[in-house]
């Protein structure tokens, strides 16, 4: 197939080109003067599987043939004469080892890395095992290292993976993968020096970014009839750009650098690489552009000289458009309606971004048309429904299960997924509304049973709860092969539900791939030693994160979504370069833990620029194809982007070229990505809708309340709509599911420690002390307070201030002392007809028979001056006692009302009562009363609020934020 040749044997394909289809075209052409069989002799190698089943693909569309053989690089071990080689290692195996290590290293250095980074530094560290492996590193290249002038940091490092050398240095019967792979290409290079095969060897698609990959790459070029076939090779580069690419320090970010180590290692010279096919590049002129703009940085000046000599510039980029939007969403929904077109005229289209919420932005703008694009990526495992059952699941052993993870597991789909799942819906729904309403925060058996009876629900679905969700929290360190049995256990006992009936937990494409997630890690788990429950949620939700499951069905034919290692084997009519910022397209280096830059160049490693090689590669590949859209958005997250660098070099060398139109070819890619933008907005138009006035209903007299409660009239007063919305239309804010200690639950608490304390110390004035009080303290909110922070939090507030607290009670007692308790109080106001009710959280009498009315506040008590006008909560108490409104006392005179304050400091407000006698009150709270049981008196929505930052219960349903306090109320009768 080849002519003989002393020289290594390398063709190359330009920018741009359809490389598996010119791979073909080659393949075809070269054994066209040869028998039938001479194809079929042929071994073609390529690097990944999606290209060998694309090369299949072309064959078949082309006529009847003999195939050549085709293999992947990484499957050269599995011929006959190299299976003396035991298979690798699994990859769990190994990083299940490393985590024990890595976990004993942070409980000798715990200011190493905190212990939830257990399982990221895990990773990192195989991964530079790997690495090693691959490169053939040797430990002793790392232990030789000088780090005398570097941080402690590195020194650290630096010995830990000495500790690590005998998963590097594995004997033949322990290899890992990337050390297995290697091992195979040195026998089989040893094997072809001894005898070559004389059959066409081809290595196609490689760019040798691995030294192993690199290695076998040497020794195919070097056979017979062996060749190399690179993909996206710049035929326009100077021989000078060629020689400054020798640096891996300055030149490892360069598309072209790979290529250039390869060729010096077989001691070739740039121009010696021959073309595979006699076919052009999509755009040689657009290609002669980029090779330009992506020019190492030292040498940019070249610009400067070379510019000049670029030609055709308007040809170059006639088909190349130019997106800018303003916000990601704006970006998406102009690719989607390009997609759309190249839909409906028959054009195959591709997206091309690493950016995940890009391409689901994309896909959500889409479906608006039914088209659903084939999204090589598929979805994390982690995120697919057996994954997110999974992890809840685990999530079960690690805390106090809490009415947010119970009622998130019941309502998962795939819970009680069996027999009878409308009637569990049922019984969800109704524990759901009693734990809102009647807690407890931590729901337990006990708690589910008191809820059954309450709510009616069957006894065998509540023991079903009870036994599988309940009381599952682990503390304490487990095998790892016992959390594996537990988790699968209760998993398929969740999902059966209370008929026992099997569930479908391990159904459909995601549930296999879950359980073989978990079946490998059983077969591994006895190298994962013992963990905590937390470790086990953090290692099987990493697992599961490292999965991807695809459930398409029948994704539209011609519209794709790619990643750019699929972009390399694929070809388009259009391709779409979304989201070109820095961060995304290239991504940003990730940290390395153990080894920093020079260390890595030092030791022979990869440096972290060489994925942004890669990816500079994969871009330069891409632009070059037929039709290109590059898109970005200016501004991501309310902060401005930096566009992508090789899209910052493009656009800064057209921007200088004025005398070839450079600045009228760029003005141009933006205009057509401008017209695109401009009919994006108009699709997202909206027709305007009219902001709601400030609403003031008034309902019927009839339908109008008859009864509030004292703290009610504050309410009344400032936002008259939260009454109307309480009580006509009776509606009622929804209790949060997650219950916190909140200043509900801790002025209840407090209240009821007072209560009980003062109660205790009228019986016996000798319980009234300090020791007493903590001590009734401490108990209650042991009992009613469940998170232990705010148990402490709050007993420290009450040590703060149980001295003033005393001191001050000592002196009323000095004066007379308690006669009820959460007294009840109504009053009728007639002629209206009209009840107010209250409860006095305390009633003193006084040595001269007068009353004194005392009301706690865990908050900040009101001042005279709001009591007047607004919180007349103790002045309406008063003049309901001077009325008889106590329930068991006659009418007496109210001597002192005072509010009591137990927040962060003891204080103490009284009531106004010399300024606003009981006689005044009463009349101005009939007026009130009076005036809103008028006809044309509406419910003004938040009327006198004391700050416009203070959120009502029934603001969205007044629609607040359409309004503003300046706005006028709009009085409308409601029927």
């Amino acid at each position: 197939m080849f002519e003989a040749s002393t020289l290594p044997r390398v063709f190359a394909v330009p920018p741009g080109a359809d490389f598996p289809k010119a791979l073909v075209r080659g393949l075809q052409s070269r054994s066209a003067h040869f028998p039938p069989e001479a194809l079929a002799r042929a071994q073609l190698v390529v690097n990944t599987r999606r290209m060998a089943r694309r090369v299949r693909d072309l064959f078949d569309q082309e006529p009847a043939c003999l195939l050549p053989k085709l293999s992947l690089v990484t499957d050269l071990g599995e011929s006959v004469d190299l299976a003396q080689i035991p298979p690798a290692i699994p990859p769990l195996r190994r990083r299940l080892e490393l985590t024990q290590l890595i976990a004993r290293l942070l409980e000798q250095q715990p200011d190493l890395a905190a212990r939830s980074s257990l399982f990221d530094l895990s990773d990192s560290l195989a991964a530079l095992i790997d690495e090693m492996q691959g490169e053939g590193v040797s430990p002793d290249a790392i232990r030789q290292l000088d780090v005398s002038d570097m941080s402690g940091h590195w020194a650290r490092a630096q010995a830990f993976i000495g500790i690590a050398d005998h998963f590097i240095d594995s004997d033949e019967d322990a290899l890992d993968v990337n050390a297995r792979q290697r091992r195979v290409v040195e026998n089989l290079i040893a094997r072809w020096q001894v005898a070559p095969p004389q059959h066409p060897v081809i290595l196609a698609g490689s760019t040798g970014s691995r030294g192993t990959t690199l290695m076998l790459m040497q020794a195919v070029a070097r056979l017979p009839q062996g060749a190399l076939v690179l993909p996206g090779y710049d035929f326009d580069q100077p021989d000078h750009v060629w020689r400054r690419l020798d640096d891996a320090l300055t030149s490892e970010d360069h598309p072209q650098y790979r290529f250039r180590k390869l060729v010096r290692e077989l001691d070739l010279e740039p121009d010696q690489i021959q073309h595979w096919t006699d076919e052009q590049a999509p755009s040689p002129s657009r290609n002669q552009l980029i090779s330009l703009a992506l020019r190492p940085a030292p040498i940019t000046d070249a610009w400067m000289t070379e510019g000049p000599q670029l030609a055709n510039l308007d040809k170059a980029t006639a088909d190349l458009t130019l997106v800018e939007a303003q916000s990601p969403r704006a970006e998406a929904l102009a690719i989607a309606l390009r997609l759309r077109q190249a839909a409906e005229t028959g054009q195959t289209a591709a997206l091309i971004t690493p950016d995940r919420m890009l391409t689901r932005q994309v896909s959500a703008a889409l479906d608006r048309w039914n088209i659903l694009p084939d999204d090589s990526a598929g979805l994390p495992l982690q995120l697919s429904p057996p994954g997110r059952f999974l992890r809840h699941v685990a999530g079960l052993f690690t805390r106090r299960l809490d009415g947010e993870a119970l009622l998130t597991l019941l309502k998962h789909p795939l819970c009680h997924d069996g027999e009878d799942r409308g009637a569990h819906l049922l019984n969800t729904r109704d524990l759901e509304l009693d734990l809102r309403r009647h807690g407890p925060p931590f729901p337990d058996s006990d708690s589910l049973a008191k809820a059954a009876i309450r709510k009616e629900i069957p006894e065998d679905w509540v023991n079903w709860v009870s036994t599988h969700l309940c009381d599952q929290q682990i503390s304490g360190e487990r095998p790892l092969v016992d959390w594996i049995k537990h988790l699968r256990k209760l998993a398929e006992a969740i999902s059966a539900g209370s008929s026992g009936e099997t569930g479908t937990l391990w159904d459909k494409n995601a549930g296999q791939k879950a359980l073989a997630v978990l079946t490998s890690l059983e077969d591994e788990a006895k190298h994962g030693g013992a963990m905590t429950a937390h470790d086990f949620a953090d290692l099987l939700g990493a697992l599961l994160a490292g999965e991807e499951v695809r459930d398409r069905d029948a994704p539209h034919p011609r519209i794709m979504i790619w990643g750019t290692l699929e972009a390399r084997v694929q070809g388009a009519d259009l391709l779409i370069l979304g989201g070109l910022n820095e961060g995304s397209w290239p991504e940003a280096p990730s940290p390395d833990p153990w080894l920093n830059r020079q260390m890595r160049d030092k030791a022979g490693l990869l440096l972290p620029e060489r994925r942004i090689g890669l990816s500079a590669h994969d871009f330069q590949q891409a632009v070059g194809a037929p039709e290109v859209w590059l898109t970005r958005a200016t501004r991501s997250d309310d902060a401005e982007t930096v566009p992508s660098r090789w899209l910052n070099r493009m656009t800064n060398l057209l921007q200088g070229l004025s005398g070839q139109g450079g600045p009228e070819a760029l003005a141009g890619m933006k205009a057509r990505g401008q017209q695109w933008l401009d009919w994006s907005e108009t699709l997202e138009d909206a027709p305007e809708i009219v902001a709601a006035q400030r609403p003031s209903p008034r309902p019927p007299v009839a339908a109008r309340p008859k009864r509030l409660t004292v703290t009610e009239i504050k309410r009344l007063i400032r936002d008259p709509y939260a009454i109307y919305a309480k009580h006509v239309l009776r509606l009622k804010p929804l209790d949060p599911l997650v219950q916190a200690p909140d200043a509900l639950l801790r002025g209840i608490v407090i209240h009821e420690i007072l209560e009980h304390f003062i109660q205790d110390s009228v019986l016996d004035s000798a319980l009234l002390s300090r020791e007493n009080f903590m001590k009734r303290a401490e108990a209650l909110l042991d009992e009613h307070v469940a998170w232990p922070t705010a148990r402490k939090l709050w007993l420290a507030r009450l040590e703060r201030i149980a001295d003033d607290f005393l001191q001050a009670e000592i002196g009323r007692r000095g004066d007379g002392g308690p006669v009820a308790f959460e007294a009840t109080m109504k009053l009728v106001l007639s002629p209206l007809d009209f009840t107010i009710a209250g409860r006095a959280d305390r009633i003193d009498r006084n040595s001269r028979g007068a009353l004194r009315i005392v009301d706690y506040k865990t908050g900040m008590p009101p001042t005279e001056s709001q009591q007047a006008k607004f919180d007349k909560q103790l002045l309406i108490e008063a003049a309901m006692a001077e009325q008889g409104g106590i329930e068991g006392f006659d009418p007496l005179p109210v001597a002192e009302a005072v509010f009591i304050g137990m927040g962060g400091t003891y204080k103490e407000v009284r009531a106004p009562l010399t300024k606003e006698p009981p006689e005044k009150v009463l009349a101005e709270l009939k007026v009130l009363i009076s005036s809103y049981l008028e006809p044309d008196q509406g419910f003004s929505s938040r009327r006198m609020l004391h700050k416009d930052t203070d959120i009502g219960d029934y603001d969205h349903l007044a629609r607040f934020g359409e309004w503003d306090r300046t706005a006028e109320t709009h009085p409308e009768d409601v029927k």
